[in-house]
């Protein structure tokens, strides 16, 4: 974080005290309390929807937990408010990390429909309990209290919550800005490419989901002592929908968005309560009509959200290059020259009854570049997904240096020093160069989520940064790594995912088409730079199409033909065999 960042965040905060000063009626005061409640809850959606992809209609439940927690055992039990809030921060832990082991292994629709089976399960239990008072609540939960300092009401509480929702959106920025948040973002492109780069996907899809439901329980915490009365009507399946329509008005994708569309609909309700009856001379709920109708609109026109239009005119904020001092990574040991590397032996996959792959057995061994060419289907990216655990192997096995690694999962493949590229570019074109090539290095760090929030990560975060720059100069992509990855050409695009894999600090690499959309300076640079590694003793399997590269860079290549080994040789021995010729032309001469 710089200075100046410092500084906004610090301004921020002492604006929140001087609007409290202002002569504002009553009225808007409470409004915005309110406001504040509702961005904390936005606050999650916008770390759960707009950024990891999960759509949940269920966090109106998790502001019930915090509420009821609290009012039941401040009016029941005796016990201070400021106690109660980590008892129903503790529940609502627990809750989501029950409710998300089992949804968020779901995907499709089957993640919204079960939150809103959840939402509507604690909506009725609310309601049923006699010890919450069913459909009535629980009244007289007293007022928030510092010493005699009544802080519950009015302007203190203006402060107190506006505080808490600014501290809250500054906690999630800085998650969003590490090694954390990065594996985040990966979230919403699926799970293949973040599980390469040793992501546990499932792991933080649940990770995210507590954090969301914790800022939705402290929500709830301060709805109860502001209202001093809890029942379940606000915290059912209307008012979940309601929290995402207010993430996806001010934009889901944006921290800032969950303050501006909790701030536009509370304003927008309340407008809409008063002109409408007036309009049409008689009384409803028709403002739901004009939120459906604005919704379509803003889905339809401006589907990143309001703040999307505020974004443009903001100054873009630039990552400052400040990681020279940074200490430099651990690197792993490394095979010695001739050692094998890799060991495919009878490998086999089929789909139903297709035989994708048949028996192929290759090795490669420490500093060899090994070429794996074939004709289109002839079954190089599959088995490319064999080696590194994304597609099961039906029979055979894979050896890692010594290790079998045959039914690990991706991510463990990738722990011990396999390193990947993509057919089909893998990147998150909303980051820049630099954060896309850091992902690469996740398993190079070691700080989670609450070591991100409360920026107590700065030391490693440099370091991978460092490292990210570091591989983005070798392969002659450093002066474009505050570049947005979207921005980029495919032949940058395949650099850049070259970079990241290198970032992982790989004793393996494997290629997939890495030339695939280069220019001819481009990929004379990539040949410079494969090698430079096989010099460094690194070992490479590459899949490629461009024949002249093949021939140009590998020490041995394996033909596939119909998922079968048709040979393997030296780039000599493969040029001038009739077997070859004929997979490729169709011919013997």
């Amino acid at each position: 974080m710089t200075l100046t960042q410092n500084t906004q965040r610090a301004a921020l905060l002492a604006g929140v005290v001087v609007l409290a000063l202002l002569p504002l009626p009553d009225f808007w005061i409470t409004q915005l309390n309110y406001i504040a409640l509702y961005s904390l809850v936005v606050l999650g959606l916008v770390l759960l929807t707009g950024i990891g992809g999960l759509t949940s209609f269920g966090q109106a439940a998790f502001v019930g937990i915090g509420a009821y927690t609290s009012a039941y055992m401040t009016v029941n039990l005796g016990v201070s408010p400021w106690v109660t809030i980590f008892v129903g921060l503790a529940i609502t832990a627990v809750s989501a990390l029950l409710v998300g082991w089992i949804t968020l292994r779901m995907s499709g629709h089957y993640l919204p429909l079960a939150t809103i089976a959840w939402g509507l399960s604690l909506y009725y239990l609310m309601g049923n309990l006699d010890a919450l008072g069913k459909y009535d609540g629980i009244l007289g939960v007293p007022t928030l209290k510092l010493g005699d300092w009544d802080i519950g009401q009015g302007r203190p509480f203006f402060v107190f919550a506006w505080t808490l929702a600014l501290l809250g959106a500054f906690a999630v920025l800085n998650l969003l800005d590490s090694r954390t948040g990065r594996a985040i973002r990966a979230l919403r492109n699926g799970s293949m490419m973040a599980e390469a780069m040793g992501v546990n996907t499932l792991r933080y899809k649940i990770g995210i989901f507590l954090i969301a439901a914790l800022f939705a329980s402290i929500s709830g915490w301060l709805f109860a002592h502001f209202q001093r009365t809890v029942n379940p009507s606000p915290f059912g399946l209307k008012m979940g929908i309601e929290y995402l329509f207010m993430a996806v008005l001010g934009g889901a994708g944006y921290v800032w968005g969950a303050l501006s569309g909790a701030l536009i609909t509370k304003l927008l309700e309340d407008q809409l309560q008063v002109l409408l009856p007036r309009l049409i001379g008689t009384s409803g709920s028709y403002e739901i009509i004009v939120f459906g109708i604005v919704l379509v609109l803003v889905l339809k026109y401006l589907p990143d959200g309001l703040w999307s239009l505020v974004g443009r005119w903001l100054p873009k904020p630039r990552r400052v290059d400040d990681w020279a001092n940074a200490a430099p990574l651990a690197e792993r040991a490394k095979p010695a020259l001739a050692d094998t590397v890799l060991e495919v032996q009878a490998i086999r996959k089929q789909f139903g009854g297709l035989v994708a792959v048949n028996d192929i057995s290759f090795s490669i061994k420490a500093g060899q570049i090994v070429g794996l060419i074939g004709p289109n289907g002839a079954g190089k990216s599959t088995t490319f997904n064999l080696i590194t655990g994304v597609l099961g192997l039906t029979s055979g096995t894979v050896t890692f240096r010594g290790e079998t690694v045959s039914g690990l999962p991706s991510r463990e493949i990738a722990r011990r020093g396999v390193s990947r590229t993509f057919q089909h570019v893998k990147m998150i074109p909303e980051m820049t160069v630099l954060e896309n090539v850091a992902l690469g290095a996740q398993l190079r760090g070691h700080k989670g989520a609450l070591s991100s929030m409360l920026r107590l990560d700065r030391a490693e975060e440099q370091s991978l940064l460092k490292e990210a720059a570091r591989q983005l100069e070798r392969i002659g992509m450093g002066s474009q790594m505050h570049e947005l990855a979207g921005n980029l050409a495919m032949g940058p695009q395949r650099l850049l995912e070259i970079a990241r894999a290198l970032c992982g600090d790989p004793a393996l690499l494997l290629l997939d088409e890495p030339a695939a959309g280069l220019r001819h300076k481009e990929k004379q640079g990539l040949i410079a730079v494969l090698r430079q590694l096989r010099s460094e003793g690194m070992s490479i399997l590459l899949v490629e199409h461009d024949m002249d590269l093949v021939m140009d860079v590998t020490d041995h290549i394996v033909v596939m033909e119909f998922g079968t080994k048709l040979m393997d040789g030296t780039p000599e021995e493969v040029q001038q065999s009739p077997k070859v010729r004929a997979a490729y032309l169709g011919m013997e001469h």
